[in-house]
């Protein structure tokens, strides 16, 4: 065989070979993206990590690849898992009301004064009656003097309502609106319930125009709440995907709830259709001044340009996130172990100043000292080990995402008041991210503002300790004689704070 021929045979096996490793490495892209899919719709949504596993993990360190650890890396010790008991709840609630049923021999039944009681035996049983219908009349007598023929006869007013000669009335509209939005049952199968269990045939278009109309008069309070929760000048924002019908589509259009929070306040929905940076201006005034905490979605940064009053911060859920996806698919352990346990320690420090509930000052002052010698580890780590993986593997991304975050990220260290994550808006978003599994879609475009409503209500009440039911049914009881200058009594923080002061008087 000539030269030519060899040299020809060479640089094809390097083709070859390179042709070969370039199909490797998609194949392994895809297959992690195949995994992480299967995982998305099938695994286990949770992200913890027992630390006896990071710590078997972070064993291969030594013969493997030093993930750049240093010598300015602190000793890592296994921190024992200590799993609290939680006590022993009752059988039966001391709150729920007795109903006692006494059972005699039949010698006593049939002759009681023979006998004397001398002791008795008590057994429980947890028991449940379904709820009932009612025909709540309202009878306005006409009354007139006695004795004076030529008086004009009078009759009381009737007491204000959510809508005149309405069917529905505030207990069970609250009922219709927990069930839809807080047991996540849609109207046609309230519906079958209504008609199936109690006889009472009510059509979900009844129940539809219910959820309007109560929904219009609840307006005004979730209003007044969104002012007052910008006013805090620090809130939590994120969205999720909801179907709307779009006639004329011929399948459901995309929408979306916008979601803001502010920590130890009040939960926000607002209603949009597209997921642009000009429906955060919408959702932001022009006055408001403060620190919104988000992910890296592009929308946030383009709003900024237009709001250079507003400051933001990162979320360290979102870097762990990814860093705990690459760990799932088994890629670069220990680097990515390391990089946890790191993020770690970082979550060690704010759960202990949740749990002596420092104040900003204390929890800022504490961050700085204990905190930023961690992140500045950290980023030195991630910047060497960002050259050592490929861009599109999942390390890669975990560690571009991180370092191009890196500024946002560090924000929490010195406001107190700011949170390490988004968590508290992500967990705000959960039900109705449940509830749409059930309902599907929501009526149409204009339709979206009503369960925006009712969905910021019930989460804001939950955010209080106040039970949804109970809220509802007597807000939209007074809400129709009641002035706008009174509308902040009755939003859930200040309702919650009036049910804690009216429990002395009523003891």
């Amino acid at each position: 065989m000539s030269d030519p021929q060899v040299e020809q045979l060479i640089q094809e096996n390097a083709q070859l070979r390179t042709q070969l490793a370039r199909l490797r490495q998609e194949n392994d892209l895809l297959r992690q993206k195949l995994d992480a899919l299967a995982r998305r719709y099938f695994g286990r949504k949770s992200e913890q990590l027992d630390s006896r596993q990071l710590e078997f993990l972070l064993g291969k360190l030594s013969e493997a690849e030093p993930p750049v650890a240093s010598q300015e890396a602190a000793p890592l010790q296994a921190v024992p898992v200590r799993r609290r008991k939680k006590p022993r709840q009752p059988r039966c609630p001391d709150n729920v009301p007795v109903v006692t049923e006494y059972i005699d021999p039949a010698p006593v039944t049939e002759n009681p004064g023979r006998f004397r009681q001398i002791d008795e035996e008590v057994s429980e049983q947890l028991d449940y009656e379904p709820g009932r219908f009612l025909r709540r009349r309202t009878v306005r007598r006409t009354w007139v003097k006695r004795n004076d023929p030529d008086a004009v006869p009078f009759t009381a007013p009737l007491p204000p309502k959510l809508q005149e000669r309405g069917v529905l009335a505030p207990g069970l509209l609250a009922h219709i609106l927990v069930s839809k939005y807080t047991d996540h049952l849609p109207l046609y199968r309230q519906e079958h319930i209504f008609g199936s269990r109690h006889g009472v045939k009510l059509p979900r278009q009844t129940m539809a125009r219910g959820v309007e109309l109560a929904a219009d008069w609840l307006r005004p309070v979730v209003t007044h709440m969104l002012q007052e929760q910008l006013a805090g000048g620090y809130v939590q924002i994120d969205e999720t995907p909801v179907k709307y019908l779009s006639p004329g589509r011929g399948k459901a259009a995309q929408g979306y709830f916008w979601v803001s929070h502010a920590p130890g306040s009040d939960t926000i929905y607002h209603w949009t259709t597209g997921r642009g940076h000009e429906h955060l201006l919408a959702l932001l005034p022009e006055s408001f001044r403060g620190l919104v905490q988000c992910d890296a979605y592009s929308a946030y940064p383009a709003m900024l340009k237009k709001r250079p009053n507003v400051e933001m911060a990162g979320c360290w859920a979102h870097v762990r996130r990814k860093f705990h996806a690459a760990v799932k698919q088994k890629e670069a352990l220990s680097t990515n172990a390391w990089i946890l346990r790191q993020i770690g320690h970082l979550y060690r420090v704010e759960r202990r100043l949740r749990k002596s509930r420092a104040g900003p000052r204390l929890r800022s002052a504490i961050r700085c000292s204990e905190s930023r010698p961690t992140l500045a580890r950290l980023k030195r780590a991630l910047i060497l080990l960002q050259s050592k993986h490929r861009p599109q593997s999942l390390t890669g991304k975990a560690i571009s995402y991180a370092l191009g975050q890196w500024k946002l990220l560090e924000v929490y260290l010195e406001k107190g008041h700011v949170e390490i994550d988004n968590n508290l808006v992500e967990n705000a978003i959960r039900p109705a991210a449940l509830g749409r599994k059930n309902w599907l879609f929501i009526g149409d475009e204009v339709a979206g503002w009503r369960s925006a409503v009712i969905y910021s209500l019930i989460q804001s009440c939950k955010a209080h300790g106040v039970e949804p039911y109970a809220y509802l049914k007597d807000v939209l009881t007074r809400l129709p004689a009641m002035k706008n200058h009174e509308i902040p009594t009755i939003i859930p923080k200040a309702w919650a704070k009036s049910l804690l002061t009216a429990m002395p008087a009523a003891a």
